[in-house]
């Protein structure tokens, strides 16, 4: 299966389950109802910023559109788990869950002289970028932070946020790390954890504790900033 009609077949999935239409999916998106139309029957490939607008407004971890069937577990089939957008192209490698979290791990390049503008994901989210070569310019539009190779940048990410390579390609790994707290999303191995915020949703059940916890990640405190 090509990886827009398997994102389609999730997103779909993902909206009946919180009794969601079309349109209502598309305003809270910020999408067309035609384009969500496509994106749900596999006719359109979806962008990185796109795919952050369906899955913010349906309350779940990129990494959920992302996976072959709810239960899946990682690593995802390369094929299946790359999305691209203006300036950034992600590659999923693994997804964690536990410890009051669900992290993902994405191998990452950003093009150079692109600019990339992400709009906000879900309350509390963060990321954090380890930079392997190039130099990249990422995180609060009003006051990005620059790292270099072997350098570390990390921000919220429940703001609008940037991503740019002013002076070359740039090679990195990028964790996002969204607590389980943060809303109604459906954890790979089960139904939404909570869906207090959905209005007209069923009620779910807790979040599942079986799968690995996340690695020792890095440093939760606030802001953006360098290591």
């Amino acid at each position: 299966m090509q990886l827009n009609e398997q994102v389609g077949r999730r997103l779909r999935a993902l909206r009946e389950e919180r009794r969601l239409s079309l349109s209502e999916l598309a305003r809270r998106s910020g999408l067309g109802k035609a384009t969500l139309s496509e994106l749900e029957g596999g006719r359109r490939n979806p962008t990185l910023e796109t795919l952050y607008a369906l899955t913010t407004a349906l309350g779940v971890p990129l990494s959920t559109a992302l996976a072959d069937q709810a239960g899946s577990a990682p690593p995802v089939p390369e094929a299946r788990a790359r999305a691209s957008g203006d300036a950034v192209t992600a590659l999923l490698t693994e997804r964690h869950e536990g410890a009051g979290a669900v992290t993902e791990v994405f191998r990452v390049r950003i093009r150079a002289g692109a600019v990339q503008r992400s709009g906000p994901h879900l309350t509390g989210t963060r990321e954090h970028l380890y930079v392997l070569s190039g130099t990249a310019l990422v995180g609060d539009p009003a006051a990005p932070t620059t790292a270099g190779p072997g350098e570390h940048a990390h921000w919220r990410a429940d703001g609008t946020h940037v991503y740019s390579a002013p002076h070359g390609d740039v090679e990195a790994v990028l964790f996002v790390r969204y607590p389980l707290a943060a809303g109604p999303y459906r954890t790979m191995a089960g139904p939404p954890t909570d869906h207090s915020a959905v209005p007209g949703a069923a009620p779910g059940t807790g979040p599942s504790t079986d799968a690995a916890a996340p690695p020792a990640g890095p440093p939760s405190d606030d802001g953006s900033t360098r290591a």
